[in-house]
């Protein structure tokens, strides 16, 4: 029932899975018939503290009950303690902050402030980059699927190889005012910035007075075992993205900036009807204080060792797979085949993954998963990409 009406209601936007999920708790989801599954997909991300987290839950109880929604032209005490929060925790000097509902709003505001900041409209992306779907997000995402038939797009967008820093200087003319990159290319695959890399745009943006943007919607909050991606290579952006698991679960987006930058914007420039209400800035405050206190970014490096190491024995077995890759407990496998019954096959079995495109796995488990639980997740895994491999060699077999 719940299935057949969502499929006549809903947009058909979506690539869906054979679950109707009713509950969720930690890192295990429940359908509608009872069963159990480990959750691999996380939400996209969002679910970064775990589904219904208990800390996030009373937060959001008790100022439900106090108030709900209040627009910025108002002051709010959810709003001020989550914006001291969350600069308490950001990169070193990123203290100006724009709240918002979604990664893709977060974009929106980074490509409007730098654009605002520099008076320079031209921005450089990156190839198998992903921003977002809103028409200024897509504008700066690599993949002509998703731009295609919405063209025209924004103008006056470039795209260079993610990874070559001198592709990127070639790009650059008087009229560049941004770059925008993603440390971990996330939905594309989860493509890990070579060394050095993101030094050199920031040493290219600080020569060329060019606002260099991160977008950390899928890889903050702790995701990639440092509180910000951008720590692994100890590089602070004048622009951060954040979204996905910054409010546990609710829609929360933020762009972070340096004083100087955010101050470009002036009254009524951008602004959000829902941005910043306290229902979710509770929820993330309650999320933050968790990350901290359960110490989930040591966790999410010590599992993420546990999870990439049963990743690489099935790669070591399987010929099927082609690349194991990712940091902390963002993570891919790449297979040389269409990956959709491997993902079926979990969800029988009692596994939800995520995917990338049509052949690569990913893997944007709670950072609050057990070890037990990956194992049990992987063995799972282990064996549909077996028989996979299995069914595929005698089928060759008979040809």
């Amino acid at each position: 029932m719940v299935r057949a009406i969502e499929d006549r209601h809903s947009a058909s936007v979506y690539e869906r899975l054979p679950a109707v999920i009713v509950k969720g708790r930690g890192s295990i989801l429940w359908d509608i018939n009872g069963k159990e599954y480990i959750d691999c997909m996380g939400g996209y991300g969002v679910a970064i503290v775990g589904h219904c987290n208990p800390k996030v839950v009373s937060a959001v109880e008790a100022q439900s009950k106090k108030l709900i929604t209040c627009h910025g032209s108002l002051y709010n005490d959810a709003r001020a303690n989550l914006l001291e929060k969350i600069t308490r925790i950001s990169p070193k000097g990123l203290d100006g902050v724009y709240l918002c509902n979604t990664g893709a709003e977060a974009v929106e505001c980074a490509l409007k402030l730098a654009r605002r900041y520099s008076g320079k409209p031209e921005v450089i992306a990156m190839t198998r980059g992903y921003h977002g779907k809103t028409l200024g997000a897509l504008s700066a995402t690599w993949n002509q699927k998703y731009r295609t038939p919405f063209m025209p797009l924004v103008p006056e967008v470039k795209f260079a190889p993610f990874g070559d820093a001198e592709k990127v200087r070639d790009a650059i003319t008087e009229k560049t005012g941004a770059i925008i990159v993603e440390p971990i290319q996330g939905e594309s695959g989860i493509y890990v910035a070579p060394d050095g890399f993101l030094k050199e745009l920031r040493e290219i943006c600080d020569e060329k007075n060019i606002v260099l943007i991160f977008d950390e919607i899928q890889t903050g909050f702790g995701r990639t075992g440092k509180m910000w991606a951008c720590e692994h290579w100890n590089i602070i952006p004048d622009v951060i993205c954040l979204a996905k698991g910054i409010a546990g679960g609710l829609p929360l987006g933020a762009t972070l900036a340096k004083r100087e930058v955010m101050s470009a914007f002036k009254t009524g420039d951008h602004t959000s009807t829902f941005g910043g209400n306290p229902l979710s800035c509770a929820a993330s405050c309650a999320t933050i204080d968790y990350i901290l206190e359960e110490n989930l970014v040591e966790r999410a490096t010590s599992l993420g060792i546990v999870f990439k190491d049963r990743l690489n024995k099935i790669k070591d077995k399987c010929r099927i797979v082609r690349d194991v890759r990712g940091l902390g407990l963002m993570l891919a496998m790449e297979l040389r085949f269409d990956i959709r019954n491997i993902l079926i096959g979990g969800i029988e079995r009692g596994l939800i993954m995520l995917y990338s495109g049509k052949n690569i796995l990913r893997f944007l488990p709670p950072l609050v998963i057990s070890k037990e639980q990956i194992h049990k997740a992987m063995d799972i895994l282990d064996a549909l990409v077996s028989e996979d491999e299995k069914s595929r060699i005698e089928v060759r077999s008979k040809e």
